[in-house]
């Protein structure tokens, strides 16, 4: 890993120069829960300004990384990361608390994410992801290796919600997605079947001739409601709080 994030780093500081301001790995490599098949390097890029010259000098930068298999990085100046956090309160929020600074300045460190705004967002991401799931999966019903393919694909995004979830209902979550469910499954009570069995799945635990994915997908969807009302309680709890004071 350390190897071709230096490499990543060091193009970048020959490409922009005195323009870049940081390079920050975040996500499940920076976090230790980076599964080489599924996961990939997540990297920000913090600039001064960002203007199309700025672009065309990471072209060649970013066209070797996706040949890597990786995502092309996020560009920010470092004022849209200081005044981002209300729109983006997930992503700040979990970059902020895991992340390694690759070069240059820690400018994410002392930033504040608005609790509001943050209990909006993982309430939306989890009706959409939701909504996602229903509306691919009612294309597919009859096609079980589609459907199972469909599951695996989307579990990773669900513990990463559910952790947001577990955070905001004051829980110190783990990073780790079965730990993750098995913190939820506690404190919303979650049945982990569906998701221990779809873990199992992209982890190659079981072969997937092994899995029925029509039985997992109606848990599957059942358990995800009971975490987004949990969620949504939130609003209502905040609502009658502030209403007294």
């Amino acid at each position: 890993m350390a190897d071709i994030l230096e490499q990543l780093a060091e193009k970048l500081k020959q490409a922009l120069g005195a323009e870049l301001v940081s390079v920050i790995l975040y996500g499940s490599a920076a976090s230790g829960d980076r599964q080489e098949k599924f996961s990939d390097y997540n990297v920000l890029c913090v600039l001064n300004r960002l203007t199309p010259r700025e672009l065309a000098a990471t072209e060649t930068v970013f066209r070797w990384w996706n040949a890597q298999g990786n995502p092309a990085p996020l560009l920010l100046t470092a004022q849209e990361v200081a005044s981002s956090t209300d729109c983006f309160a997930i992503e700040f929020h979990d970059i902020k608390e895991s992340h390694r600074l690759l070069y240059g300045a820690d400018v994410v460190s002392a930033l504040t994410v608005e609790n509001t705004y943050y209990r909006a967002q993982v309430e939306r991401e989890l009706r959409a992801k939701l909504l996602r799931v229903r509306q691919k999966a009612s294309a597919i019903l009859s096609d079980n290796a589609a459907l199972r393919q469909l599951l695996a694909d989307s579990v990773s995004t669900f513990c990463v919600l559910f952790r947001h979830a577990l955070i905001l209902h004051g829980e110190k979550a783990p990073v780790k997605k079965r730990e993750i469910i098995a913190r939820a499954k506690e404190r919303f009570g979650l049945d982990a079947a569906p998701f221990l069995s779809l873990l199992d799945l992209r982890e190659q635990k079981v072969k997937a001739k092994e899995m029925e994915p029509g039985a997992v997908l109606a848990a599957y969807l059942t358990e995800i409601g009971k975490v987004i009302d949990a969620v949504d309680a939130l609003e209502k709890t905040d609502a009658r709080e502030g209403a007294r004071n």
